[in-house]
């Protein structure tokens, strides 16, 4: 059984917003799959199914980010999974918008969302697809900006990003984070990996 976690906030204001990357990208897989993610769980709406082959739950969160520990802490004593068997999707403000980061573990980097979830496990040994969402254009205020609504006209392309990493988590499940790590990360360049160095 693999835990697979997509991190953002519930509530239809937040529906389209970067900061509910991960959502999304748990609604194209349980699209791909015929999984439906609406069984309320351990502070969480879950489904059940197959996906690469392997026995999956897909869930997300309805604690908000800062809290996804509560659910996420819950959800693995309850499946009896180990931490390395989940997979939790977040974004990413430190990535360019639409940049891939798979690990296998690792620090929060800033991530309230991954910081929650490190604490109420205590553990960092779980795999992360972090999806880039930081624009081309400076932000002034990243908090403000990743609760912003995106223009209607940029929703095909987050679709399409979300659509990517889907098939980054299934790739994962199907053939190994080593393979997924080397299709799918791509190199920072070198002044946006110091940025990320500094989170």
């Amino acid at each position: 059984m693999r835990l697979i976690v997509g991190l953002g906030n519930p509530g239809p204001e937040y529906a389209w917003t970067p900061h509910n990357l991960g959502f999304l990208v748990v609604d194209r897989l349980a699209e791909r799959a015929g999984i439906r993610v609406e069984r309320p769980e351990a502070k969480a709406y879950i489904g059940k199914g197959r996906l690469a082959g392997q026995d999956v739950v897909l869930a997300k969160p309805q604690t908000y980010m800062n809290a996804s520990g509560m659910a996420v802490g819950e959800l693995v004593r309850r499946l009896e999974v180990e931490p390395s068997e989940m997979i939790v999707v977040s974004d990413d403000v430190a990535l360019p918008w639409g940049m891939m980061r798979i690990r296998e573990r690792g620090s929060a980097g800033g991530h309230n969302g991954l910081e929650s979830i490190m604490s109420a496990l205590g553990s960092d040994e779980f795999i992360r697809v972090r999806v880039g969402i930081r624009p081309e254009h400076p932000v002034r205020d990243l908090s403000a900006y990743v609760l912003m609504q995106l223009p209607k006209g940029d929703r095909e392309d987050v679709l399409e990003i979300a659509g990517e990493a889907a098939g980054a988590v299934e790739m994962i499940l199907a053939d190994g984070t080593a393979k997924a790590m080397a299709k799918f990360n791509r190199r920072v360049p070198p002044d946006e990996d110091s940025q990320e160095a500094e989170k």
